[in-house]
Order: structure tokens, then sequence, then C-alpha cells
């Protein structure tokens, strides 16, 4: 596996060492407090080790995309770098404003309409209103969402949802972008506009880390690819031979 020295190496954005991230799965199910009780030494439980001992280093500026089959844990590794879990062991060290697209909507109120929920969305990412209101107009045209950007967002099908998360977080002056499987979703079209967007923001030295089942996104669009099984990272290295290393696994 390619390793890269973060002690010698002040670039580095992210920083991933020695994690492992787990989760505890119960074999015995009680629904009601009396059948727990009366259960309560027959209850088992299992470990399910996601992520074992992961480390890894990603510069500024760097696009790398994490690779393997599903349940290979590299969402959660995703997950971990927004914080939205923690690991069991290891620590993660990232410097700079991240931006995230992990979920559909994810942090959307659906109640308010999509302009409200762009003011809500980019608070998370520690925008005050008036930043808000400098990147607002960018947002709604890039999203394409016209007149429905002044409609509750309970109403938006999953590509609306898609145009305005993806719009939010592609304005938002970040200095990392963590993307998962998100353009997936949506028409060509959008897809297109999206992956023109992103190559304008590596061309601006942003680091991103991008999760995709797609080896032809991945070849046309990193640098660099990290490929996980079964919790652990078999190679790290440039995309092309990492994606062709895959493959071959896959037959």
């Amino acid at each position: 596996m390619k390793n890269i020295d973060s002690e010698n190496n002040n670039d580095v954005v992210i920083s991933v060492k020695n994690v492992t991230k787990q989760f505890v799965v119960y074999e015995d199910k009680a629904y009601f407090i009396k059948e727990r009780l009366a259960n309560l030494r027959r209850n088992r439980k299992q470990v399910h080790v996601v992520l074992n001992d992961v480390s890894c280093d990603i510069k500024r500026g760097e696009t790398v995309a994490l690779i393997g089959v599903n349940g290979s844990g590299k969402s959660t590794l995703l997950k971990l770098l927004t914080k939205i879990m923690y690991p069991e062991q290891g620590t993660i060290d990232i410097h700079g404003k991240v931006s995230s697209l992990l979920e559909l909507g994810a942090g959307f109120n659906t109640d308010f309409t999509g302009r409200e929920n762009i003011y809500f969305n980019a608070s998370i990412y520690g925008l005050g209103k008036k930043d808000v209101d400098k990147v607002i107009d960018k947002i709604i045209d890039f999203s394409e969402l016209g007149q429905f950007i002044d409609v509750p967002v309970r109403t938006y099908s999953s590509g609306m949802y898609m145009r305005l998360a993806f719009s939010i977080a592609v304005n938002v002056e970040a200095e990392v972008l963590l993307i998962d499987e998100i353009l997936a979703v949506g028409d060509q079209h959008f897809q297109d506009k999206c992956l023109k967007k992103m190559k304008e923001l590596k061309e601006q030295k942003k680091t991103m880390v991008f999760v995709s089942h797609s080896m032809h996104t991945v070849k046309e669009f990193c640098d660099r690819a990290i490929w996980i099984r079964d919790g652990k990272i078999v190679l790290d290295g440039s995309t092309d031979v990492v994606c062709e290393e895959y493959l071959k696994e896959q037959g």
C-alpha cells in the first residue's frame, strides 16, 4: 500500500490515524419490558468491525476516491470525517471548513421553503445571514429550481432535493468537500453540471473526498483512489492503478 508521510508534509488537510469503528448487533431482540427482563441473560451481541486500524492522509488540493463493494466501510469512513459518528479508536484531524453531501436532503426542514432551507442549511457550515445573502442568488441559479425555491421542500422530488443540497454545499466557500454517491441521483444534465462544478473546485485547489461505484467517474475526476475491503485499506495510490486492480478482483 502506498503511504504518505504526514509528519513531513505541511499540506496534509485530512489525517486519519489508526481508526477503528465498530457497531454492536444484538442477536436476541426483546420487544416488551417483561420479555427483555426474562431474556436478560440470553441476550447476546455481536461486534461488527466496520473499519479496522485504518490510516491515510489527504493533501491540500487532492481529489480522492474511496472505492469498494457495498459494506466495505468507505461510507462509514466518510461519515467519520464529517463527525456524524466517532471512532472507537484512533484519531481524525481535518484542517479547514468542511462541506458534505452524504444523505439526500440531510439537514433540511421539510416545512421550510427551499429559500428558507438555504439559510438554515448554510448555518450548519458556519455562515451567517449576511454571508448567505452574498451567495444565495448563485445557489438558486445553480439549483435551477426557479419558482419552486419558494415552496416547502416536502413537495420536492428526489432530484430537486439533490439540486438544492448540492447547490448549497458547493457554494459555501468550504476548503474540504465530502461527497457520498450523490451524483447518482438526478438527470444527466444536472449530473454533468455537478461534475463541471466539481472540476472548477478542483482547479481552485479544494480538497475533495468522493465515494462512488462508478469507475468511469472516479477515473475522470479523481487524482487518487483508496480501495477499502472488509474495513481495511487494500491499496492506496494513483486512480488508474487502484481502479484496475479493483476491477480485476470484481471480475
